[in-house]
């Protein structure tokens, strides 16, 4: 309904894997609307540490996030970041403008994950302490580190500087981690050809 009015500026959509349908048909929907309209698809880390489309299908393996290497995060994570990468320059493609962008959190995630292998990671010890189980789900830290590439791409601003949430403010060496993860998703978004900043 809210498309439909014309009411909406920025649609978020957080797709696991592509390709989904619904991406092409709520930003159609969302530009017939409005023509100014932003969609915003994030690009996730991958469950289980790996790029499989059909993980919920099967049993995973065993994952042990804390023996990546940087080097092997990269290689797994390259061709999932080509997908999305390939699927929104083919959207924009199809609408003849650049209405869908792509918020970085896979690529923000591993640079923080690198920062915890380096030891550089306020409070945060190892790889496991960004997530709950074995899928993949978020931790505080993680959890803020998405909210904050989501900041920056949809209001095209630095989060850098933002109060420090109470989630990260409890933790040992909260503050500081929150200033890293600022700036990890600053970076990450800056970087992005996709992101939509200029």
């Amino acid at each position: 309904t809210a498309l439909r009015e014309g009411k909406v500026d920025v649609l978020t959509l957080s797709p696991i894997y592509l390709p989904d349908d619904g991406i092409e048909n709520f930003a159609k929907l969302g530009l017939e609307h409005n023509p100014g309209i932003r969609v915003t698809i994030q690009e996730f880390w991958l469950p289980f540490d790996v790029f499989d489309v059909n993980y919920k299908k099967k049993k995973p393996d065993p994952v042990d996030r804390n023996a990546r290497t940087v080097a092997e995060l990269r290689s797994i994570n390259e061709p999932y970041y080509k997908s999305m990468d390939d699927h929104v320059r083919a959207l924009n493609q199809k609408f003849g403008k650049n209405a869908v962008f792509v918020v970085p959190v896979g690529q923000a995630s591993l640079a923080l994950r690198a920062k915890i292998i380096a030891g550089e990671a306020p409070g945060l010890k190892q790889q496991n302490d960004l997530f709950t189980d074995a899928i993949g789900h978020a931790t505080p830290p993680l959890q803020w580190l998405t909210a904050y590439c989501h900041f920056a791409v949809i209001y095209r601003r630095s989060p850098v500087g933002l109060l420090c949430p109470a989630a990260l403010g409890n933790l040992a060496d909260g503050e500081a981690l929150n200033r890293l993860l600022q700036q990890l998703a600053w970076d990450a978004v800056k970087a992005h050809p996709l992101s939509g900043l200029r």
